[in-house]
C-alpha cells in the first residue's frame, strides 16, 4: 500500500491508566468514528486496535487498547504512532465535495499568480491552514477548488 491509499485518522498521544489503554487524539469528523474503522498501524495488525471510549462528551480524544499491549510500559513505546485507514474506506464524496486528500498536489493560486503547490494541510485550532511545497502556509478559509483544474483559489 503507498501514502496515497491510506488516510491519517488520528494519533497515540499518551498512555491511559496502567492496563495498556492509550489516548488517541482523533482527525475524524466524530471521535466515536473509531468504532467501526479498521486502524492501519506499522506497530499492530489492524484487527488489534479496539476502540473503548471517548474520553468525555466534548473531546476529540479517545481511549482505546490495543492488542498485545498490555501495560504503561508497553504502550509508552506507541506514543506518536499515526494511525491510518485505507482510502478506499472513505464513503464516496457527493458533487463539489472532496477530502482534503484529495487536494495533495493542486496548483495554489492568489491574485491570478501560482504561489505553490498543495504539500498538506494543517490546523492549529483557528481553521485549516494549506502548507505549501515552498514551506509556505495560507488560509484555507474562503478558498475556492477547482477539481478540474486542479487549483485552489485563497484570498
Amino acid at each position: 500500500m503507498n501514502d496515497t491509499d491510506k488516510i491519517l485518522v488520528g494519533k497515540i498521544v499518551a498512555p491511559q491508566g496502567i492496563r495498556g489503554e492509550v489516548r488517541v487524539q482523533t482527525y475524524t469528523n466524530a471521535p466515536t468514528d473509531f468504532k467501526s474503522l479498521r486502524v492501519i498501524s506499522s506497530k499492530f495488525a489492524p484487527d488489534d486496535f479496539k476502540f473503548v471510549r471517548q474520553l468525555n462528551p466534548n473531546s476529540t480524544v479517545i481511549i482505546a487498547k490495543i492488542r498485545g499491549f498490555e501495560d504503561r510500559t508497553a504502550v509508552e513505546a506507541l506514543r506518536g504512532t499515526e494511525l491510518f485507514i485505507e482510502r478506499n474506506a472513505l464513503p464516496q464524496t457527493d458533487d463539489n465535495e472532496y477530502y482534503q486528500a484529495d487536494l495533495i498536489g493542486f496548483d495554489v493560486v492568489r491574485d491570478g499568480k501560482k504561489i505553490g503547490v498543495v504539500d498538506c494541510f494543517q490546523n492549529f485550532g483557528a481553521g485549516d491552514i494549506i502548507e505549501l511545497d515552498n514551506g509556505d502556509m495560507v488560509s484555507f478559509i474562503g478558498a475556492t477548488v477547482d477539481m478540474n483544474a486542479k487549483t485552489v483559489v485563497v484570498k
